[in-house]
């Protein structure tokens, strides 16, 4: 490979927020700086990290044939590590470079996938109890309605058995025809019939909604392409995937600006919304407000989602953005959300900005072009 082929596939992985090493045969060719601070922070204070990464490299290898993958660090639920095993060819810079950037691309759309659905997998009983809800009181009414459709049946009976009869019709038949309406009690099941109808339509479209909402935040990213898009329509999605999570936390204020439509890659775009979400409603310890607002400037688009919660330490500050780095339990989180987003938005020729004060909230502003150059 040239030096300028070599150097711009170097630059590519340097750019890249997630930790990649570069493999040719056994030998670490290039190691770009999130992989360089995973394996600090492996190895510890005493440790050697080039040895470290190593040693996961050798592991890596000897479970898979795969010249690409992602490997999930045993032992540790917070670690993935994006490796690429490159072996140049002889000739032919470009056309290395290309596949070797290509199959980079590849990896990071697993590991991008993986962290999209330990997010759902996180949400998931959130997600259960939010469809189980209007299920539940749908499946309730449609006994209600099978009751009031006996009821109705049997009535409708009654007035053919007084139609059928001949000659005029008696008070004595009218009368068992009012006892029949009112052992039904006509009257309430004429004035509650509606109601139960609409009741029932709309918990059926929350969960129509719901599976939509969770069929465009986990479809696979490759095979969708850039587009333009309501984002606010991709806020309320969002917000209803993560609406368990966030309705016993906060109360949730939505500011919508006048806004076009955004050219980006949707279900990407709605990954970094829930991450910071979610992240929001975590940093509430009781009850507080979460504010969604949105506006438009010069070509330009910007979200702020901001909460009321603990804030976040000025250490902590400088690293939310690196990968692995959280400061939630064991089992809470991956500690790549915010990686991931910040990689979206970069990809989006975006900026992600982060404000807090610990004791009265954090905030975070996406700034987003409205067409991509």
């Amino acid at each position: 490979m040239s030096h300028t082929a070599e150097s711009r596939l170097h630059d590519a992985l340097n750019a890249i927020s997630e930790p990649l090493v570069l493999l040719q045969g056994d030998a670490l060719v290039h190691v770009n700086p999130a992989a360089l601070r995973l394996a600090e922070n492996l190895a510890g204070a005493q440790g050697d990290p080039e040895r470290r990464l190593r040693e996961l490299v050798s592991h890596a290898r000897a479970d898979s044939a795969s010249r690409s993958l992602v490997l999930p660090l045993a032992g540790d639920d917070r670690a993935l590590a994006l490796l690429l095993d490159y072996e140049p060819a002889a000739d032919a810079d470009d056309q290395e470079l290309e596949l070797a950037l290509a199959r980079l691309n590849t990896v990071q759309e697993q590991l991008v996938q993986s962290e999209k659905m330990a997010s759902l997998g996180q949400l998931a009983a959130g997600i259960a109890h939010e469809i189980n809800n209007p299920i539940g009181y749908v499946h309730s009414n449609l006994g209600t309605l099978q009751e009031y459709l006996n009821n109705l049946f049997g009535l409708i009976e009654c007035y053919d058995g007084v139609l059928a009869l001949n000659g005029p019709i008696t008070a004595e038949r009218r009368a068992e025809v009012a006892e029949r309406k009112r052992a039904i009690d006509f009257a309430f099941l004429v004035q509650d019939l509606p109601p139960l109808l609409a009741e029932s339509r709309e918990g059926i479209d929350r969960v129509r909604r719901i599976v939509q909402d969770l069929r465009d935040f986990s479809r696979v990213d490759r095979l969708e392409t850039w587009s333009l898009y309501d984002l606010h329509r991709g806020l309320d999605s969002t917000l209803g995937i993560v609406w368990n999570e966030l309705k016993y936390k906060a109360e949730v204020r939505k500011e919508y600006g006048n806004l076009p439509l955004v050219e980006c890659l949707p279900s990407q775009i709605n990954q970094v919304f829930v991450n910071i979400l979610v992240n929001a409603a975590q940093a509430i310890e009781q009850r507080g407000e979460i504010v969604v607002r949105t506006g438009a400037q010069e070509g330009r688009i910007w979200i702020e989602i901001a909460d009321n919660g603990g804030g976040i330490a000025p250490d902590n500050l400088k690293r939310i953005f690196d990968p692995f780095f959280t400061t939630k339990p064991v089992g809470k989180g991956t500690g790549l959300g915010l990686s991931i987003s910040y990689g979206i938005v970069r990809k989006h020729h975006g900026e992600i900005a982060v404000d807090s004060q610990v004791g009265h909230g954090t905030t975070f502003r996406i700034t987003l072009p409205q067409r991509q150059t």
